[in-house]
């Protein structure tokens, strides 16, 4: 292996870090704000490999995510037409970037978890990364031989359900403002 690949291969463990932190944080603001730092990291290194499927429903995954911190305060951001907008983006990146059936795992992935972010439903969240985002990314990362992509799918799927035992599926339902205000009740 040589040192290019070498460093391309940590670059995906550094990936590895953000989305580590980004599943143990209660905020969803927080959450999307750590895994467009992830993405980030995960989309320099899928260009590095020449996996641009992958990369594109990254970048869409970072536009997406930054627009949800402020979903709560950016009347703009809350209209769901979003999600239609940005599925429609993944099948056009799709479409470009095709190298085989295995660029609809991305694909698949992207489209599913933007719809359950536009719910700013913790538990939805989860749920679509938990069930499809991180076994699409999984096989993904491994079919492209990114060893720190495979570590982050399978600790996201740990760390996920690790959340869902510290919080309590129960406090995970609902909107995080609906969530802080029956906490004052």
């Amino acid at each position: 292996m040589d040192i290019f690949s070498i460093l391309t291969q940590i670059l995906g463990f550094i990936g590895v870090l953000f989305f580590l932190i980004s599943y143990q944080v209660k905020s969803n603001r927080k959450l999307f704000l750590m895994q467009t730092l992830g993405c980030l990291t995960f989309c320099i290194q899928f260009a590095l490999f020449g996996a641009f499927s992958g990369c594109l429903s990254l970048i869409i995954n970072m536009v997406r995510n930054t627009m949800l911190m402020k979903y709560e305060t950016a009347k703009v951001v809350r209209w769901k037409g979003w999600v239609f907008i940005f599925s429609a983006l993944c099948i056009v990146s799709a479409i470009f970037t095709w190298d085989g059936i295995i660029s609809l795992l991305p694909l698949i992935g992207t489209i599913l978890t933007t719809a359950a972010c536009w719910t700013n439903n913790a538990r939805k969240i989860r749920l679509a990364n938990l069930c499809v985002n991180s076994p699409c990314m999984l096989i993904y990362d491994i079919f492209i031989h990114s060893w720190g992509g495979v570590l982050n799918e399978s600790i996201t799927i740990v760390s996920i359900i690790i959340s869902i035992f510290r919080f309590g599926w129960s406090n995970l339902d609902g909107t995080e403002v609906t969530r802080s205000k029956n906490k004052l009740k």
